[in-house]
Order: structure tokens, then sequence, then C-alpha cells
């Protein structure tokens, strides 16, 4: 049977060039546009639906359902518009973009827009002037252009985000590198992880813990709380771009915070830590225990384990120097990525909040000492 073809989408920059291209249109023509075409940062066209078009005085405003194709993030199928006028003062071809309702403001310093501004991605700000321009040579007339985008539903998609702890504030981020989401390119993931060590950097911390995840960073946050906010980064499965960017951002101590089953994956080098990978794991950890605890039952009942969870239960106050040579090579693996001189510490849970292992660089604690 052939594998189905995943569909591609489009992005909330893509969304928001085409309400663009379309209420400008609408404006100039009088008649409401169905659907216009839009050139992606890739130089490919897509046709993109309009969903509303309305004129408001000389306003023109036209909205689209934004469309991740078969990979659905937090703004799939999110309503994303364009409110256009003409402006009599502004210097020629001008595109001013602003941000209206559910448009996040950036507030921290680190990310691609200074604070102050409408987060609003320099790819995005691309397509939406470069669809203005298109509108305005078929007419050819040269006047500014001011585009409003919005997002009715901005700012309660933008709870669902990491958006308030990288100080965007008041809804979502406009985003998009080419214009398109391919399935599983993971593009926004590596976007937000970027912009959250970029970041901290700015803030001037010289130590970031990444996490998981929310709940692994959760458990992080209560063991250290004399760290701010910033210095918590989830970087979900990207365990090698993420130790990779935090080294360029010149962080000499980071910290993985991490569960059992992540940390049998990271011991292993593994780049991106997938659950796909599950089995392999088992395999892997079955033969430490035999090498390390020369307990041949034992590895069969490893081996044999449902979950990490279960391989935990099997270990646990028994063989504390397996999950210790667990814990070694993900620091080992972790400096691989991020480079031999930066300080490693990597702190595994339990799956109940409990730290099993702590390995400073100074100092190695397991749940026996």
């Amino acid at each position: 049977m052939a594998e189905k073809k995943l569909k591609s989408g489009f992005t909330t920059g893509a969304a928001a060039a085409a309400a663009a291209k379309g209420a400008l249109s609408y404006l100039l023509e009088g008649e409401s546009p169905s659907c216009v075409e839009i050139e992606l940062l890739t130089g490919d066209p897509v046709f993109i639906q309009m969903h509303h078009c309305s004129l408001e005085g000389k306003r023109a405003i036209c909205s689209v359902i934004k469309d991740a194709g078969d990979d659905p993030d937090i703004t799939h199928q999110a309503e994303i518009g364009a409110s256009v006028m003409l402006l009599d003062n502004g210097n020629q071809d001008d595109v001013v973009i602003t941000g209206g309702k559910g448009v996040g403001r950036v507030t921290k310093p680190g990310l691609e827009i200074s604070p102050g501004e409408p987060a609003i991605n320099s790819g995005p700000r691309k397509m939406i002037t470069q669809s203005v321009h298109d509108v305005l040579r078929k007419h050819r007339i040269r006047k500014a252009v001011e585009v409003q985008i919005f997002v009715p539903e901005g700012e309660s998609l933008a709870l669902k985000t990491l958006n308030s702890r990288l100080g965007i504030m008041g809804g979502i981020s406009i985003l998009g590198t080419t214009g398109i989401v391919r399935p599983m390119s993971h593009d926004a993931y590596i976007a937000t992880i970027k912009s959250a060590l970029s970041v901290a950097h700015a803030a001037g911390l010289d130590r970031v813990v990444l996490t998981t995840g929310r709940r692994s960073e959760r458990y992080a946050q209560m063991m250290m709380k004399e760290l701010p906010e910033e210095a918590f980064v989830q970087i979900g499965d990207f365990f090698k771009i993420s130790l990779e960017t935090a080294s360029e951002n010149g962080f000499e101590n980071i910290t993985l915070a991490i569960f059992f089953g992540k940390a049998l994956k990271m011991a292993q080098g593994i780049p991106h830590t997938h659950a796909a990978k599950s089995a392999l794991t088992m395999h892997k950890l079955s033969k430490w225990s035999r090498d390390i605890t020369k307990d041949e039952a034992l590895a069969q009942h490893i081996l044999s384990a449902n979950t990490a969870r279960h391989a935990l239960d099997l270990v646990r106050g028994k063989h504390s120097e397996l999950i210790s040579h667990v814990g070694k090579l993900v620091v080992q693996s972790a400096k691989s990525y991020a480079g031999a001189d930066v300080r490693i510490r990597a702190v595994i849970f339990d799956y109940h909040s409990d730290v099993i292992f702590d390995y400073h660089p100074d100092v190695i604690f397991d749940s026996n000492n």
C-alpha cells in the first residue's frame, strides 16, 4: 500500500501577506476577491482563499483561515487578517506594517524584532511588502500603504504558547521563514528554542536549564528557584540543535533537567529523541545492565519492559550504578554537541518529581547517596 503523502500548509506570515494583498486589491478594485496569489519566500507561487472581506471608510479588510496542512499547530484554522489603507503622507512605495488585535508586542531584547514593535518577523514583513507592491504595480499606483495585521483569537491562542516567556505580550507572533509549512519540518519549534535562548542571553544570564516539556520544566523550576523564568527553555526532542544553539549563544553552563526516558536516548547521543526510538533504547539499556550488574535475569526483564518508566521501576533502589551510568553518558553526549569546554549539569527525575541523578561538573549525586 502506497504511503499517504502529507499535505503542506502555509505559515501565519503567508496568511498575513495574502490578507494584505486581498484587502488592497479590494480597496483599489471595489470587488471582493475570492482568493489571491502570493509569492512565498522560496519564490514559489501559492493561491490562498479569502475568508471574509469588507470596506470600512478608507480601509479595506480581508482575512484568511490559516491551514497548517498535515502538521497542525496552535494557529491551525485561526483567522488572520489585514486592514489596509492608502496614506496621503509618507514616501512612495513605503509599506508601514503594524500589529492590531491579537498580534503580540515584543517587550524583551534578544528577539529578531526590537522591543516595542509588533511580533511580525522579517520573513512575513518581506512577504507582506512584496504582496502590496504586486498590487500597486498592477494598478500603476505609487503611494505609501499602511497594513495592520490582526488575529481575532490571538490573545487566547497565545496562552497556549511560550510567547510570554519570550516577552511577546498580548497575542501571537507572525512567523515563517519560507511561507510554507512542511509536515514534520519542526521549523516553528526550533525557531522558538532559538528565540528563547537568544532572550536568555540578552537578559544577561550565564546559565540555562534545558527541559523537554512543561512537566520537567515545572520540576526544574521547583528545584532551582533562584533562576529567573527566562533561564528555562523547553527543547522537546531537539537535543543536538538545542545544545549547539546554547553554546553558540555563549552559555558556558548548561543544565539538562529530564525524565529517565529522554535520558536513555540522550545517553546514546540520539540527536532527535522522538519516542519512535523506544525499542532500540530498551535494547541498549538491557546491554548496559548486563555489562554493569552481571544480572542476566534483570537484562531480560529490561528488554521486555513496556516503557522507560517500567524499566526504571526494575532498577530503582537496586541498581543506582546503572542510572548513574546513563546520567554520565547524557553529559558525555551533551558535551559532544555543546563543546568540551561547556560545563554540563544533568538532572534526571523519576515520574514523581524526585531526583534520581544529579551530575554537577564537580559533584555527582544519585538516589542512594
